[in-house]
């Protein structure tokens, strides 16, 4: 098991969120749905998303490598998930498509397979430990992060 390992070995254990990138994962998935005028709210809508842009995950994973007070858990999350409606609202406004329709959970189970989950259940999770830490975010707001995917 990991966690057993000498004292003189630093583990990092990095738990991340949903990764937002255009090229692969969630995001990518409901970009064509938003294309088509076919994008809103999954399942309820109401569920947390805590998500983290790929560059921000890069730096993080840099920094847990690079710096000693990495230790332990450490959530690889943007410091402010939103409410999967909200996520999918965002999206929308940078498109510059609507966020009307609602995604069926059997829809959701559909598109996503085993990664249904993660959307229909959702959790909030915050970065602490990496903010203690002074880690510093590119992309805090999932707003900005959208923009950024979305220009390149």
């Amino acid at each position: 098991m990991a966690q057993n390992v000498d004292d003189t070995v630093r583990l990092v254990l990095l738990r991340n969120g949903v990764v937002l990138d255009k090229d692969g994962g969630a995001l990518a998935k409901m970009i064509p749905l938003f294309m088509l005028f076919a994008g809103g709210p999954i399942g309820s809508g109401k569920q947390w998303f805590s998500w983290i842009h790929r560059d921000d995950l890069v730096s993080l994973i840099i920094e847990a490598l690079s710096n000693p007070a990495y230790k332990g858990a450490i959530n690889g999350t943007a410091p402010n998930p939103v409410r999967l409606a909200e996520m999918c609202d965002r999206l929308g406004s940078v498109m510059g498509r609507p966020s009307w329709l609602p995604v069926p959970e059997f829809a959701v189970k559909a598109i996503f397979g085993e990664g249904a989950s993660v959307v229909l259940d959702g959790q909030r999770v915050v970065p602490k430990r990496a903010q203690e830490l002074g880690f510093k975010y590119k992309y805090p707001h999932v707003s900005d992060a959208i923009r950024a995917i979305m220009s390149s």
